[in-house]
């Protein structure tokens, strides 16, 4: 037993040995064994799993320089945040399984937005970013700039403004200790989010020009310029919580670079973890094993690829305690 690693590691070093524990162990080692090896890592986030508080975990990931790119869907781009300013206001809902449609309405009627068992509050949380992302983006087209989804956020948590509502320790918030490192990330398919509706009506309303937030296809011009003068030595790894578009977009430049870019020596993603509850299906993303993604140029045969299939919520902070040596 290592003792300079903190309880929890030793517990999972000395429980998790067999199926999906151990699994979760392999990819934990081989994340460590990536940065030891002077890799850099993304990790991709689907889903809510801001809404699920991972801030409390990924938050010192991206304070110790353990993560140094971020894939993620609007909703946790948004989501981190909305938990940082309105979190006394969220509702739990512990029975969500047992909720009639007459119940599901009614949290509506009540402006509660249920995402498995939390409701997050309209007003306290969609409301209170709106106001203030709203001016960001109207200032900035007066300025005849144009920035990223993400961008955008990080100027409304750098800006102060949100202090004022803080009911969280703000060193649980991902997305501010993104925003003091200015970490990269990507925001594919932004405009499914709440921001984005709002930011879709604004426009719809002759108020903004879409084009004062930059869309996907840039996301994945300069996604490609990043990986290319990211990935020499040991390269660069995968780390994808969940499935969808967070995580099938930026895998992608890697083929997208050698096949249309004729880019023949970029080098493959060099490490590959996915945590998912999608079981193995029929031609579902989430549920594809990693050694589909070869016959796509994703990644090499020699790639370490790792599947935890378990709930995110519970495996995503057990291997970044492990990381983090606690």
């Amino acid at each position: 037993m290592n003792q300079e690693r903190g309880p929890i590691s030793q517990f999972i070093e000395k429980n998790y040995l067999h199926f999906n524990s151990a699994a979760l162990m392999d990819a934990a080692k081989g994340y460590e064994t990536h940065l030891a090896e002077g890799g850099k890592m993304m990790i991709t986030l689907a889903g809510a799993m801001s809404t699920a508080e991972l801030g409390i975990s990924l938050a010192e990931m991206i304070r110790q320089d353990k993560v140094a790119i971020i894939s993620c869907t609007g909703a946790n781009l948004e989501e981190d945040i909305m938990n940082l300013v309105a979190h006394s206001h969220y509702k739990r809902v512990p029975n969500y399984r047992d909720l009639s449609p007459q119940d599901e309405w009614d949290l509506l009627e009540n402006h509660y937005n249920r995402v498995t068992d939390t409701c997050i509050p309209e007003e306290e949380a969609f409301r209170r970013l709106q106001k203030h992302i709203q001016k960001i983006w109207m200032d900035a087209e007066a300025a005849g700039e144009r920035y990223f989804p993400h961008e955008f956020m990080y100027k409304m948590l750098l800006s102060g403004d949100l202090e004022q509502y803080y009911e969280i320790d703000p060193k649980n918030s991902w997305m501010l200790a993104a925003a003091e490192k200015n970490l990269p990330i990507v925001v594919p398919g932004w405009e499914d989010s709440t921001m984005g509706n709002i930011f879709a009506s604004y426009v719809i309303k002759a108020q903004l020009k879409a084009t004062t937030v930059k869309g996907g296809i840039e996301y994945m011009a300069w996604l490609a310029d990043w990986y290319v003068k990211n990935s020499d030595g040991k390269g660069i790894g995968f780390f994808q919580i969940g499935g969808g578009i967070a995580g099938d977009f930026p895998i992608c430049v890697v083929p997208m670079l050698y096949q249309d870019m004729e880019m023949e020596n970029i080098p493959f993603w060099s490490y590959f973890c996915q945590i998912s509850d999608s079981t193995t299906s029929y031609g579902s993303y989430s549920g594809a094993v990693p050694n589909e993604k070869i016959t796509w140029g994703k990644l090499d045969i020699h790639t370490p690829k790792f599947i935890v299939e378990s709930d995110a919520t519970i495996v995503a902070p057990l291997i970044f305690a492990w990381i983090l040596k606690q």
